[in-house]
């Protein structure tokens, strides 16, 4: 990956009133992206290491993917525009023919879930990163809070 981009991890994931507000970053910043409840929860899942019972949309698209012998090699979440974001799966594929790169438009959640299941990087385009306010206090707040919580 290009100096264009900024390697990310998932810091947190909370429910909001309308779904799952997700924290991304690094050691220099947190930011967030608001993602619906069954992404979300798809995403807490892969977290935790929760095996379903039956495949769920992600894991469908996992399971096609690996049956066409195709791997993800990253996920970047390349731009945002009023406030919605974007991002871009990189796929790879090699037979007998050649070597086949493959990048595809997705929404960020679904690239998170994805880049969670085959354990690959989460990239964000340096401009997108650079324009985020940084949410680390109020990760670091809601945490501190749930385990207060916890501990009732």
């Amino acid at each position: 990956m290009s100096k264009d981009a900024v390697a990310v991890v998932i810091k947190g994931v909370m429910p909001t009133t309308n779904g799952c507000a997700v924290f991304l970053g690094n050691e220099q910043k947190t930011f967030l992206i608001y993602v619906d409840q069954s992404v979300g929860s798809a995403i807490q899942m892969c977290l935790a290491g929760i095996k379903k019972d039956r495949p769920l949309t992600h894991d469908l698209i996992g399971n096609i993917l690996l049956g066409l012998e195709a791997k993800v090699e990253h996920v970047l979440i390349n731009d945002t525009k009023n406030g919605t974001y974007y991002a871009r799966i990189t796929l790879q594929m090699s037979n007998e023919l050649g070597r086949k790169i493959v990048e595809i438009d997705a929404r960020p959640s679904d690239s998170i879930v994805l880049a969670l299941q085959f354990k690959r990087t989460i990239y964000v385009n340096r401009k997108v990163y650079d324009s985020e306010e940084d949410r680390t206090e109020i990760l670091q707040r809601v945490l501190r809070q749930q385990s207060e919580q916890a501990d009732d």
